[in-house]
């Protein structure tokens, strides 16, 4: 019964929009003209105009009992699902564009998230919390920009709750704050995470759990390259590399430690200060503070994935934070001094295309990736998830706390050194070569002890299955 009162709803809603059209030419939202029988007839933005209603309303109906600020970020967040309403109904009519056009297509979004993190900055605010939990939500609009599984970014119902872990630490302070202070701020806190989990995940879910479908006869999309810039426009984002995976082909090498990385580790265990001299990360690097790298555009540059290798060139050089949760460190060649310490938990390290490098990681994160680097040394004092070695060659890790997992894959040399803390974790390895592993010893002078990982298995059935064993080989 209630499903067949929404369906009523809806329809009602519909015929609504139609009279409105037909007598006073209304646009709900200034929809683009040719997009009106999109924004009245489809199901998925009919299903967003609920989602607006049923749960931004609750927000707006809270702070309009707040004011002050708290109103001011909420209207900004108001106008942050407009913009993506907007979109959703251009993406209908649209061809799917390149790199640059995407970034273009996306700027209406981008430049109301960027409006949002303005208001955090300058003076402190006393509803700080507040103005930080609406602005880091808004990054799980972000979705819109997913292209594809390699585009650099989780699928849009993921992508969208793992954004809104950003905000839940700030969220949660305000009711730990005004539980018995004011209900008002409360209701807030609370309607502003439904407004994302359950409302914009699973409206994700029913209707674009593979990310936006482009028009496939569409108009194409301009692009900021093709538009030219504009005297009163801000100037666009930089274009982003052909591609982030390079066309150069691993060169082979011995999993045995060479003398200069060798002594880059040792120096490290020997609890000398090593970290004089490291390259810091400032905060004009961090991608938040990025004039040409903020908000959703990060997300439509990571779509230079999907480029063909063949025709792909190496890209520049990075060492920033995205999004505040992904670090990304990319075709850093011969650099010994990166380091990485304003982390945590709730992070993620993607180390890409680098070569002749030593990345050190001074706090814990959750995970590590480690994919097409050569020569790499990566230091880091512990995950939550796993550390990952993809297609690397001769490249050196050291576990300085704990890992419960560490994988590594396609890979042909590699030196693992693990703590003590990390002795109880697993090791996964395949389709790899030379793969050694180095403990330390029982005491604090002993030597570290070398094991060598099986690469070879002796398959033989016996009773009824196979029985596998790894091939030992005596050392010539």
């Amino acid at each position: 019964m209630a499903m067949e009162e929404k369906l009523i709803q809806r329809l009602e809603s519909a015929v609504t929009r139609l009279e409105a059209l037909s007598t006073a030419g209304f646009r709900s939202g200034g929809s683009i003209a040719t997009g009106d029988d999109v924004e009245v007839l489809d199901p998925s933005i009919i299903a967003f105009d609920d989602l607006r209603s049923q749960f931004l309303g609750k927000v707006l109906s809270a702070a309009e009992m707040i004011g002050g600020q708290v109103l001011d970020i909420t209207k900004i967040v108001e106008e942050a699902f407009s913009a993506q309403r907007e979109l959703l109904i251009k993406i209908k009519e649209t061809k799917k564009p390149d790199n640059s056009g995407l970034a273009e297509f996306l700027k209406p979004l981008n430049h109301v998230i960027v409006k949002a993190t303005k208001m955090i900055e300058g003076r402190g605010s006393d509803f700080f919390n507040h103005l930080k939990s609406a602005a880091d939500s808004l990054s799980a609009l972000a979705w819109i920009a997913y292209t594809g599984k390699d585009c650099g970014m989780s699928m849009p119902i993921a992508y969208v709750e793992e954004s809104w872990q950003m905000a839940e630490f700030y969220s949660n302070k305000i009711l730990v704050e005004f539980k018995s202070k004011d209900p008002n701020h409360v209701e807030w806190a609370k309607a502003l995470k439904e407004l994302y989990l359950p409302g914009l995940r699973d409206y994700v879910k029913s209707h674009y759990p593979l990310g936006p479908v482009w028009s496939a006869t569409g108009k194409t999309a301009v692009s900021a390259l093709s538009k030219g810039p504009s005297p009163s426009a801000p100037a666009p984002p930089a274009p982003p590399p052909a591609s982030l995976f390079s066309s150069e082909s691993p060169q082979a090498s011995s999993s045995r430690p060479k003398q200069g990385m060798s002594a880059v580790f040792d120096e490290i265990n020997s609890g000398k200060p090593v970290t004089s001299g490291l390259r810091k990360v400032t905060d004009d690097m961090k991608t938040k503070n990025r004039a040409d790298r903020t908000g959703v555009v990060n997300a439509g540059e990571k779509e230079a994935r999907v480029t063909a290798p063949s025709v792909s060139k190496t890209g520049p050089p990075k060492l920033e934070l995205q999004m505040g949760r992904k670090w990304v460190v990319e075709n850093q060649v011969g650099e010994k001094n990166l380091v990485i310490d304003d982390c945590d938990t709730k992070q993620s390290v993607y180390v890409y295309g680098c070569k002749g490098s030593v990345l050190q990681i001074k706090g814990k994160v959750n995970n590590i990736t480690i994919d097409k680097c050569t020569k790499m040394g990566v230091v880091f004092a512990g995950v939550v998830a796993a550390c990952e070695v993809v297609n690397c060659n001769g490249v050196e890790v050291q576990c300085q706390g704990s890992a419960p997992t560490i994988s590594v894959d396609n890979t042909n040399g590699c030196q693992l050194y693990l703590n003590k803390d990390s002795l109880e974790g697993s090791i996964t390895t395949a389709k790899s070569s030379e793969i050694n592993v180095l403990v330390p010893g029982a005491g604090p002078d002993d030597d570290w002890g070398e094991h060598a990982l099986p690469q070879q298995y002796a398959h033989v059935y016996k009773d009824g299955h196979f029985v596998t064993t790894p091939v030992s080989h005596s050392g010539a």
